[in-house]
């Protein structure tokens, strides 16, 4: 069965919107240098509010969620669901392995809610409470997102969207497999909590 073009432009669009690292760029240009010499070198939200600038912080979140669901929303409206799950899906990997930056990208929290926003938004907005909620519980960043991508297929599928379910499942390996180290300093307790050292 040969390759249907709009899908695979729906693939090759979605990773190279969603390789723009919005953290680098924003941080940059407001003079502050690289920002993967900073904290834990990620270019996420989380490592650019080491900077101090909680403003680039709050922008990156939004641009890195906005640039997944944006590819996600487009491509749905304009081709079908399925090129839609397959372009935000692709964003979320392209903000992971960013080809701009040697494929050494962020941890892929916020394109993953961004994807699932605008994939089905209930299960987007019970993943964002989900990770809102055991972060007030436990403080700790980098377990939230854990047990919001956890949750995301349990939640999809209680909506009835299996396609949303299989895309958060593949999603969450790389989101897992990022977070290798934090999983570690959980495991043994050395992880910092929100607003302490770098996690």
């Amino acid at each position: 069965m040969p390759f249907d073009p709009v899908l695979i432009l729906a693939l090759a669009g979605g990773y190279l919107f969603g390789s723009i690292p919005f953290g680098l760029v924003l941080t940059r240009a407001a003079g502050l240098g690289d920002i993967r010499t900073v904290g834990s070198g990620n270019i996420g939200a989380t490592n650019v509010l080491r900077t101090g600038r909680k403003d680039l912080a709050a922008a990156t979140l939004v641009l890195d969620s906005a640039k997944a669901g944006i590819a996600c929303l487009l491509f749905t409206f304009l081709v079908s669901t399925p090129a839609g799950l397959i372009a935000g899906g692709a964003a979320f990997f392209g903000h992971c392995f960013p080809v701009w930056l040697k494929f050494k990208g962020g941890k892929g929290v916020a394109t993953f809610l961004g994807v699932l926003l605008a994939a089905a938004w209930p299960v987007g907005v019970l993943t964002c409470l989900t990770w809102l909620g055991i972060a007030l519980l436990m403080r700790i960043s980098s377990l939230s997102a854990l047990v919001a991508a956890a949750a995301a297929p349990a939640l999809a599928l209680a909506f009835d969207r299996p396609d949303v379910a299989l895309l958060t499942l593949v999603l969450a390996l790389p989101l897992y497999l990022r977070h290798k180290d934090n999983i570690v300093r959980l495991l043994d307790g050395s992880e910092p909590r929100i607003g302490a050292a770098k996690t």
